[in-house]
Formats: C-alpha cells, structure tokens, sequence
C-alpha cells in the first residue's frame, strides 16, 4: 500500500516530459515529448516507476493504482472510440517496460493485448484482414503465455515451425488465417497444459497481469545481471507503458522498423535503420525475419519515408544528440512509437560529439559529457592487420567494431564455462535474445547469421562495448549440432578459431594477427591530428582531449618503474611519475644481491650487499629521471615482504634433501633455506614490509634514498632539471615516518656536501593503512605530500586478500548485489572513500600545501577518477596504458563540477 494517498501513479502521454525519466521511465517520458512536440504517437498512458517500487516493496501494487488506470483507460477509450476488447470493435493496446536507463530487450513487453476468441472476430471485420487478426492473437498468446504465465518460449516456436513445415513454407508471412486459427487452438493447448489455466479472455485481466508481470521483471536474471554489466542501480524499478495498438501486420502497405538519425556505428550522417513490411515490432529487434535497409523505405512508401526524415530531423535538433527511433505504418499512415537517445559505438561517440559541436548544436563542454573513458580506451584496442594473410569466409553488418578472436561456441553456456576456464570465446547464434546476456558478457565477440544493426545483438553489443557482426546470411548456424557452415561447405565446428571485425563486418577463419589502433598511435605521436590524411577519428578524439586537458584540474602521472614505460607515459600525456615501484629493481640478476643481504651474518656482509646495490639503483634513477625531466617523479622505498625474493620453500627443500641424499656440497642453499624458514610469515602482506622493513635491515633505505640522491645530483650536473620525491611505505604512525625521514635529511645533506649540488627532494609517505588515514593529520607535520594506496587500502578496510578473494566469492557477492562493481576496481565511496576524504581534510588542515594524490588502481578508473576530483586531491597516477583515459575524466569531472557550480 502506497504511504501517500495523494501520490498519483498514472500519467496520460499528454501530461509528462523527457525531463520525468525518474518517474515516467525513459520510454514514457520520451512519448510524452513526441506527444507534446504534436508527432504522430499513437495515445496512451504511463504507469510510474514509483508504482513499481511499492509492487516490488510490499508485494501488491498499490491500492490506489487499480482506479488510476481505470480512470486512464476510460479516457482512452473515449478518445479512440473503442473499448478495451470489445467483440464488434476493439481497442487493443501494448504493455511495455520502460526503465529511466535503456536495458534492450531485458525486460517485458506484451502486444494485442484485448484480443480473445470473440474480439479476434470483431478485429478481422474491422480490419477487413481475417489473416492479419488471427496473426496478432497468435502472438498474443505466444508473448503472453512467455512473459506473463511462464511458458517456456521454445514450445510455441516448435509449434510455429511445425506449421510452416506442415505447409512447407519457411516464413510466418505464408501462413494464412486457416493456418494461424489452427495455431492459436495449439498455442492455448500449451498454455493450459504448461501454466495450468486457460489463456485469460477478459482483456481487463490480460492487462493487469501484464502490468504486474513488466514489474517482476524488472528482478529477472537478465534484468538484473544487465544492470550490474552497466551498473544501473537496482532500486530505480520501471514505469509501464499502455498504449494503443498500431499494426504494422496489416499486409504490404503496413510495416514496422527502427531508425537512427545517424550511424550508431560510425556516427556518420545518412539513412540508417531497418524496416519489415508487414510486421510487428519485435520482429525487428529480434531478427527472426530479415530486413532491409531503411533506405529502401522510399520506394516502398515515399509518403511515410519523407515523414519521418522530417520527424527524425526534428527529433535529433531537439534532443541534440543520436536518436534511436522505432516507428510503425499502419495503411500508409506514419505512427512513432519510441525515441530515445541512441546506444553508439565507441567510436560514433566520439565522432557524433565533435559534429555536434560543428553544428552548433552543443558546445564543447557538452562534446566532452558525451563521451567517456571505457569509451576511450575501446579505442585504443588493437585492430586486424590489414596486411596478414587471412581466409575470409562471410561478410555480415558492422554493428560494433572491433577485432575480436577466440573459438566458436554456439550457446551461452558455453561461452561462460570456457571463458571461466581462461578460453576466449566468440558466441556464434541465429539471433540473439535476452536469455543470451551472460554469454554476451562472456564473449570477446558475438556473430549472428540473422539480425541487422537493430537487432538485439546488435543494440545490446554497442551498449556494452562488444565486437559484433550480424546478419552474416551466407554463413549457416546450426547450433543444435554445435557447428556452422560456411561457403563452400567448410563447416566450423565448436572450439575452432574464428575471427570477427565489427568495423567491417568480415569474419574470418583462425586467428588474424592484430596491429595498434589509430588512436594509440596518435598517443604515441605517430600520428598527427592535424594532418590532412589524419583518420576522422582520431581527430574528433584529439579535439575532445584537447579541451578535457584544458579544463581539468586533476594532473594525471604514471606507474612507472622503468625509462622505457616512463618516456611511452610522457608520450601519452603524463605529468611526471606517481609511483615507481624499486621492487621491480631488485629482480633478474639483481636478486643474487639481495640474497647476500638476507644472508647476512655481520655488518661488513650486509654493507657489501648494500654497496654491490647502490649503483645500480643509482643508475636506474639516472635513467628515470632522464626520461621525466622536468616532471615530478615520486620513487617509492622498497614495500614487498622480503621473502618475495628468495626461492619457493618447496622447491629450495627438495634442491636441499637431494643434495644431501648425493652428500654434494648444499651449504648455500642450506643457509639460504634456514633465512627462509626465518623470514615466512603467515600473512606477509601485514607482515615485515615497507617502513616496518626498513627500519629492521638497517642501510637498506639509506641506500636507495643515497642512490635517489646522487642520481639527482648527477643529472643536475648534466643540466637536467630532476624532481624527485621520496616515498616510504605502510606507514602507520608518524614515529615510523620521523625515523625514516631523519636518516633520509643525514644522507641527502651528505649527497649535498660531496658533490656540491643543492637537492630539493620532496619526503612523503603513501596512506594505505586504516591507522594513516586516520591519522592523517599527525603524519602530516612530518609529510610533504601522501599519495594514497588504494589497493592495499581497500584489502586492510575490507579485511580483503585481493589475490584470495576475487578468485573465491566476488562472483557470488556481485551476483547477489553486495558489490554493484569490485571494490579493487571501482572505488568503494562510503568506506574506503570516507577515509580518503577524512585524511585529504585533516592533511590539509596541517599542512594546507600538502601535495596529495593516488597511485593505486584506481588512479585509472573512470568513476574512481571523479571521486578524486570531488575530495580535492592534486593528482591521480595509473600504468601508462590507461592516461588518456584519465586525463578524459578527470576533464570531464571538473566540467561537470563547473556546470553543477553555474547552476
């Protein structure tokens, strides 16, 4: 029962806006837009997700909603003339989902609804159509006994297939009205045999349990595992949407089809879309039938084609973006049944925004909000080389670029079980449907033999950033015997290799090798976006950088432990090193080294470990600081655990027992055993590492902080302009920090008298324990900059071992809503957050020049970005690969936060 009895559930068309998504869902929010911009919307009513939420809360809809609806329906009627399912003239109307965010094909629609064995007589005569009336109960019953009563959908297609069969004809369209009343008599012996009642003949309760079973479905699988694949939060529910029917099946003067005002795919301008003579809508977006272009409308329907020309213009300059439209013509008149702005590849983003902008229609602040980073970094996967020696074997429609490879699997099941097991897989279907959501997940890439670019593979495929191509009708799919025919005959059977290019709709046999994309190229700087044989891409995506990179006040550094990754991140825009892990320096044939450290009976041992170490870490920051000059480079003292660089305790036993076993000479091996067995920890990772390590092995930091310093000091000779910054890490207290950082200020000063050059080096620590964040403030009287560890963070927070866990549950709590995304790959807001937040404050309310920013993985993630920018923190730092993409949000953030402050 609703709380408010004032609350009004139910919304004619004529009384909402495209501003009310929250409350009308986007569907009915958008045919209340058409409806007011006087476009041909066929009249009806919205049901609001507010209703849903109390359905889906209390297990009833609300009392109130029941007289709301009858009231709408009434006046419904009265404008159309009819009454819901009346024997001589029936009005029919559709029940459709309609979510605040687009989820294709996830939830459920039920057409016809009205029709009953006495009305499908009244629609015949009124139609003068016998066929076109038994067709549409047909269907009735079919989505009917589907979506609302549970029948497994497969029967009825049996049934439809043994009927064309029978009649030996191959699509629905051949079948007439004796064929399809034997069909309906079929399809509710199913339904009575399946759900256990007879088909409903009241058009009332047909309606009522379609409107309760679009609210269930916004908790169905599929429902649910798309909103956490597009992290759509779970407690949004969706508005129901009745409008009257429309028949796009009333024969070859009637249709129904999907329009975009431009290439979802490439972002082109043109005529784009699908249109089917003599259907209904779901025939389209499921691709059971296939179409043809929307071009061809012209000459099919001059009249209709230069309407909607006309209404997609009007719609596009409206709405100032890509409109997705699906639209119907019933004996020639044009009637719009949905708009919606327009799911788009990676690449239409970026090209649609800039065209915008040349338009006049947005300006760049805009431009940049209409892409994003996932975006971005589609864009900078690889792509086939066009020069490899390839077996094409089919052609389909591009409907998502990309170069996808793996081995064939003919149904979801598969693909999610070989994908788990490490396999990449391509989802080879007729056509997809909901039902295939997690194979589609699962996939590098679908291929459908059937379908166009507005089928569902394709729609959901742009959505989610997948290679697809479909429509490939020269290839056949047999996916009862796992297998697929090409021409020719050859037969790809499951586990072969095929590759597929979304960009050019080619598929290919075996493994074509790939090549970078454009767009890393252009990174890279081996491409010029103002050269006059630059790609159009690449310089719609130079253009939005440019303006992201103007506007942000995040600065973006890399993870970089070595020259060759810290001058490819320079290329990619970075401003200096966020993090350089000297772990990495320590291994190869440098581990030798810190074997005789460990090994280390006396101080004169231990030194000359230290000392054989020294230049060689020397030599390391020279180059670092080469490649960076000019540009901050924070070098991180060594973190891991020190076991981490002796041998496995297993394998050093065996080598040790079988030495023995010979009586071959073992004593360094025995001695080094003996330091592992001193050192293993049952839980290094909070064990003897980072400062803790530091201040146990003395000499250790002293002499990366000597080898930091003379690097300096050496490239300050050759006229470089080094700056570097000295991080100690897993601090937890400031006594630990204020130990290490007056050992560091003796050997620096030491540096600074032998050589005679003056060093400015930055000491800070990283914030990666609970206890720093806390506080934060003390540490930050003996800290010039923190940068914050979000990795290690998020393990101590949560009591996580990332290299355990994720492996183990993290499936299972993302499938049960615990997680909406993994806390190490998103940050989490409320707790790691929280302490980021609190620490940013109390480090500044110490030290108000503090330098802060991040260097854990999250650094490069697009929502984790934003978060940084809101709590005020200078920088983000990530692996070279993922710059750009943090440089586009962290543009995009301080826009959005501007627009929010000018509002």
């Amino acid at each position: 029962m609703s709380e408010n009895k004032d609350q009004k559930f139910v919304y004619d068309f004529t009384e909402g806006n495209k501003d009310l998504k929250d409350l009308l869902g986007g569907k009915g929010a958008n045919l209340a837009e058409m409806t007011n911009l006087g476009l041909p919307v066929p009249p009806g009513f919205t049901i609001t997700t507010e209703a849903c939420k109390v359905y889906l809360d209390s297990g009833d809809e609300p009392v109130e909603l029941r007289d709301e609806v009858s009231a709408h329906l009434d006046g419904l009627e009265r404008k159309m003339g009819k009454k819901l399912g009346q024997a001589d003239n029936p009005l029919l109307v559709s029940v459709r989902s309609g979510a605040k965010f687009s989820m294709p094909g996830m939830m459920d629609t039920v057409l016809n609804i009205g029709l009953s064995d006495k009305s499908v007589e009244g629609l015949a005569e009124q139609a003068g159509d016998e066929r076109f009336a038994w067709d549409s109960y047909r269907r009735l019953i079919q989505m009917f006994g589907k979506t609302v009563l549970g029948v497994d959908g497969e029967l009825f297609e049996e049934a439809l297939e043994d009927a064309k069969a029978a009649k030996k004809v191959t699509v629905d369209t051949d079948l007439d009205a004796g064929d399809l009343k034997k069909l309906v008599k079929h399809f509710k012996k199913i339904v009575k045999a399946e759900a256990g009642r007879d088909f409903p003949q009241d058009p009332r309760e047909q309606m009522d349990l379609a409107i309760k079973a679009v609210f269930d479905s916004w908790n169905g699988e599929r429902a649910k595992l798309y909103r956490r694949q597009e992290r759509i939060p779970h407690d949004l529910g969706t508005a129901v949407n009745v409008c009257s029917m429309v028949f796009g099946n009333l024969g070859p003067d009637s249709g129904t089809g999907v329009a975009f005002t431009r290439d979802p795919a490439s972002g082109h301008q043109g005529v784009y879309g699908d249109y089917l003579q003599n259907a209904q809508g779901e025939d389209v977006v499921a691709g059971i039938r296939n179409t043809v272009p929307l071009a061809d409308l012209e000459s099919i329907d001059k009249k209709s084609y230069d309407q909607l020309m006309q209404i997609m213009e009007t719609l596009e300059n409206h709405y100032k973006d890509l409109c997705d439209i699906e639209f119907t013509i019933e004996r020639g008149q044009l009637w719009m049944l949905q708009t919606r702005v327009g799911k788009r590849t990676a690449g239409a983003a970026f090209r649609i925004a800039t065209q915008l902008v040349d338009q006049g229609l947005i300006d760049e602040a805009e431009a940049l909000q209409r892409v994003n980073g996932a975006q971005l970094a589609q864009l900078m996967f690889p792509r086939f080389d066009e020069k490899a020696k390839v077996e094409q074997v089919g052609r389909g429609i591009a409907a998502s670029p990309g170069a996808a490879v793996g081995k064939a699997v003919f149904d979801s099941y598969t693909a999610v079980k070989w994908s788990r097991s490490g396999e990449k897989v391509i989802l080879i279907r007729r056509e997809t449907n909901p039902d295939d959501l997690d194979g589609m997940i699962a996939a590098e890439g679908i291929l459908t033999s059937r379908g166009g670019k507005t089928s569902h593979a394709a729609v959901v495929a742009r959505g989610m950033g997948k290679t697809c191509v479909c429509g490939a009708e020269e290839l056949e799919v047999d996916t009862k015997r796992r297998r697929m025919t090409v021409p020719g005959g050859g037969v790809v059977e499951e586990g072969d290799v095929v590759s597929i290019d979304g960009s050019t709709g080619k598929v290919y046999l075996g493994e074509v090798p790939v090549v970078p994309s454009p767009v890393v190229e252009y990174f890279e700087g081996r491409m010029h976006a103002g050269a006059d044989d630059a790609d159009e891409l690449v310089q719609a995506v130079h253009r939005i950088m440019a303006y992201a990179d103007r506007v942000r006040r995040l600065r973006v550094r890399a993870n970089a432990d070595n020259a060759e990754d810290a001058s490819r991140a320079r290329r990619f825009g970075a401003q200096g090193i966020g993090l350089c892990r000297t772990e990495h320096m320590f291994l190869g044939e440098r581990r030798e080294y810190v074997e005789r450290l460990i090994l280390a009976d006396t101080d004169e041992e231990r030194d000359a470990a230290l000392k054989a170490l020294l230049p060689l870490q020397k030599q390391d920051f020279v180059e670092l600081f080469e490649a960076m000059d000019g540009l901050p480079v924070t070098v991180r003292l060594l973190d891991p655990p020190l076991h981490e660089f002796l041998p496995d305790i297993t394998e050093l036993s065996v080598r040790v027992a079988l030495a023995e076993a010979r009586k071959e000479p073992h004593e360094n091996e025995l001695r080094l055993l003996q330091a592992v067995h001193r050192l293993h920890e049952q839980n290094p990772m909070l064990g003897l590492r980072g400062v803790r390590l530091g201040l146990v092995i003395p000499g250790l930091f002293t002499m990366q902080v000597r080898a930091i310093a003379e690097a300096a000091a050496e490239r300050v000779e050759a006229k470089g302009d080094p700056r570097a910054e000295i991080m100690i890490p897993l601090v937890g207290t400031v006594q630990e920090l204020e130990l290490v950082r007056d050992e560091a200020e003796q050997v620096i000063a030491e540096v600074q008298a032998r050589t005679g050059v003056e060093l400015t080096l930055a000491l800070g620590t990283m914030i990666e324990l609970p206890r720093a964040a806390v506080t934060a403030g003390q540490i930050a009287e003996c800290a010039e900059f923190f940068s914050f560890g979000t990795n290690d963070l998020t393990q101590t927070v949560w009591g996580f071992s990332r290299d355990d866990v994720e492996a183990s549950f993290f499936t299972a709590y993302l499938e049960k809503g615990i997680f909406g995304v993994s806390p190490f790959e998103t940050i989490d807001k409320d707790g790691v957050g929280a302490l980021v937040r609190s620490a940013v404050q109390a480090g500044r309310e110490t030290r108000p020049d503090i330098k802060l920013g991040v260097c854990g993985e999250h650094g490069g993630d697009p929502e984790s970005v934003h978060f940084f920018h809101e709590v005020g923190l200078d920088y983000v730092s990530c692996s070279p690969f993922r710059i750009p993409v943090a440089r586009l949000e962290a543009g995009r953030a301080a826009a959005q936060s501007n627009g929010s402050d000018s509002r």
